[in-house]
């Protein structure tokens, strides 16, 4: 097996930088150097990327940015003791030894059970006073393959036994735990023994499963059984959850278990004598009950925009793809094709094709792959609405609710509303107090048969119809507008795709124009025209954060110059979210100009009768857009407003001058 560090791999009382980003991207270089990975870029991208999700330092001055990526070749270890020390987000304050991992996709078993190894080895007092004395990188390289060579530390149920020789009354609470992490190479080994070293410190018997990278050995059942209560130190869901149904649950994320293990300890054993302590749910009602204690302190407009953004976020990978589809089957057979794609599906093949050829063929098929992909846009908006409010219980209603509202016509308004509805109804029926031997059949007989009947049967007889009405009228108004009218919903469709960047507004926008989407041919181009509209105001905020960082580089953070980088093509590739790390640390700059470019690009592309046959992609969809050159130009022009605007903002509108005028006030008091 290759050694996974070397003395090129370590850099000893160097200063790196003054930021994670500074000290990842050397150790990047690092790995690259010695041929490990194909390239820093992609190494170091990747390693940050994951850095950001969760900072990786912890106690003791050490930090231990990992990641797993395509550009790594072979499994390596950077290490860096650094001389000026360098903030990786651990409570006690920043870092000075810095062991970077880089693992590729495809990493086998033994490396990485021995990068996780060197993880645990990292909690050991004495390996880190061992490696701040090194004197050479080759005294690193060896203690670093001394812990890698070393026995494994005593699993937690070797703990058993010393608790068996005690008396009954002084047996020791026993507590179960697991711990993992987005990645599983570092910190979920490290919370296990630093849980593990905790409990052994107060008397506890605490027996720990890992749900790594490495591969997880299931705790055994007999263990689980006998335990008074269970930790979840974990940032991803727990595999085999239910095994551990009904015992008391301490739940926090994965870091917590290495900064705070003895409080996580502490907090279990409470929760293992008090009654009232939060449990892992049982399937069925019971998760349901579990799910109303979590949301209890939600207000009604927290609940919608969460149920509704949920929706939204599942329906739109029908959407996408189906749009493409869509418009690749108006490349290759015309706007003709919508009349007879059925009848060429059905009737040819590639031994009998049509008149006109495999492009025709090609193209009725690809349009009625798209149609059917898209016939499920309010079926899943409703399905996954009613998901967010009564778990998996709610999907059958709510997607029944939705193909109701798609069968009256009642469109992407009907969905949202069938989704509501088949969400609560099933809510409320889980909430039924019902004798145990029917608790099994509630959650896949009883609530989808009983929610379906009064959701969709409200739809049939009261809401249906209505709704359909209006959804015609809205339409008919949008096919209807023209000149200045036109102009004023751009300007109001790129202000809502600006304002909150991905969040509520703007998927509401979204899905508005993607509702529409099907409904739109050669003679109806106006669903196209607001399709068009709504991804080039998108594109906006990501491309004018992206130019901003360039143009004026000085106010902007080193993190800011990094997603920089990546909006560029977030942008391109109409994802908003690429201009929320700038929205989040000065919303009050960047949101306002975002939204005066959105506003500009929206009214361009109205004006001027830019279309979109897709619902996504950006750039990438140039095949789809009508009018590509406005399309393009009404991009630039929102981009360059945006930057200048946020730059302006960022040199004039600063809190500064407030504070000053506010320190005479204070000091006369």
């Amino acid at each position: 097996m290759t050694q996974l560090i070397t003395t090129q791999l370590v850099t000893l009382d160097q200063n790196l930088g003054d930021s994670p980003a500074d000290v990842i991207r050397v150790l990047a270089g690092k790995v690259a150097a010695t041929g490990r990975a194909s390239e820093v870029e992609g190494l170091f991208t990747d390693a940050f990327a994951r850095e950001q999700k969760t900072a990786t330092g912890v106690p003791g001055g050490i930090a231990i940015p990992h990641c797993r990526s395509a550009a790594v070749q072979e499994p390596a270890l950077a290490m860096a003791r650094l001389s000026h020390k360098v903030d990786f987000g651990a409570k006690d304050g920043p870092a000075d030894l810095i062991f970077f991992i880089a693992a590729p996709d495809g990493a086998d078993q033994e490396h990485l059970k021995l990068l996780s190894k060197l993880a645990r080895s990292l909690i050991k007092k004495d390996f880190t006073a061992a490696l701040r004395a090194a004197a050479t990188e080759q005294d690193i390289v060896d203690l670093v393959d001394g812990a890698l060579a070393d026995k494994p530390a005593a699993a937690p149920a070797e703990a058993a036994p010393a608790a068996a020789g005690t008396t009954a009354a002084a047996a020791p609470k026993r507590i179960v735990a697991v711990t993992a992490c987005p990645t599983g190479i570092a910190h979920t080994y490290m919370a296990a023994d630093s849980l593990v070293a905790a409990a052994k410190d107060m008397g506890v018997d605490l027996q720990v499963e890992t749900q790594g990278s490495s591969g997880a050995k299931p705790l055994d059942p007999a263990v689980i059984a006998a335990a008074d209560a269970v930790i979840f130190a974990v940032d991803v869901d727990v595999r085999g959850k239910e095994r551990f149904a009904g015992k008391p649950v301490i739940n926090a994320p994965v870091k917590r278990g290495i900064d705070e293990p003895t409080k996580m300890v502490e907090e279990a054993l409470a929760a293992a004598e008090d009654p009232r302590a939060r449990r892992v749910p049982h399937a069925g009602a019971e998760e349901q009950a579990e799910r109303a204690e979590d949301e209890k302190g939600e207000h009604i407009g927290q609940k919608l925009k969460r149920a509704l953004l949920t929706g939204v976020s599942y329906m739109i990978p029908f959407v996408a793809g189906g749009g493409l589809l869509i418009a690749l089957g108006f490349l290759l057979g015309g706007y003709d094709i919508t009349e007879v794609a059925d009848k060429v599906v059905l009737e040819n093949n590639f031994g009998n094709l049509p008149e006109g050829g495999l492009t025709i063929y090609l193209g009725a098929v690809l349009f009625k792959i798209g149609a059917l992909s898209m016939s499920f846009l309010v079926p899943a908006l409703a399905g996954y609405i009613a998901y967010a409010i009564a778990d998996r219980p709610g999907i059958a209603p709510g997607f029944v609710a939705g193909a109701v509202a798609s069968f009256m016509d009642a469109g992407f308004l009907g969905g949202i509303i069938g989704g509501l509805l088949a969400g609560y109804i099933a809510y409320l029926i889980g909430t039924w107090q019902v004798p145990r031997w029917l608790r099994g059949l509630m959650p896949v007989v009883i609530i989808p048969l009983l929610g379906s009947i009064f959701a969709s049967g409200l739809m049939f007889l009261v809401l249906g119809g209505p709704i359909a009405g209006l959804t015609l009228a809205l339409n008919n108004w949008l096919t209807g507008m023209s000149g200045a009218s036109a102009v004023v919903l751009g300007i109001i469709l790129g202000l809502m795709m600006c304002f909150d960047l991905g969040g509520p507004v703007n998927k509401v926008a979204y899905a508005f124009a993607v509702a529409g989407l099907t409904a739109g041919s050669a003679d109806n181009q106006a669903p196209w025209l607001i399709m068009g509209t709504v991804m080039a105001a998108g594109m906006v905020p990501p491309l004018a954060m992206a130019l901003a960082t360039v143009l004026n580089k000085k106010l902007f953070t080193l993190n800011e110059r990094e997603n920089g980088k990546a909006a560029w093509l977030l942008g391109a590739s109409f994802i908003s979210e690429g201009a929320i790390p700038f929205a989040a640390t000065d919303p009050l700059r960047v949101i306002p100009a975002s939204m005066v470019g959105g506003a500009l690009t929206g009214a361009l592309c109205m004006a001027t009768g830019v279309t979109s046959q897709a619902p996504h992609g950006g750039f990438f969809v140039f095949f789809a857009i009508g009018n590509l050159p406005m399309f393009i130009i009404a991009i630039v022009a929102g981009m360059v407003v945006s930057a200048l605007a946020v730059i302006a903002l960022k040199r004039f509108a600063v809190k500064k001058p407030m504070e000053a005028e506010a320190a005479p006030a204070t000091a006369s008091v």
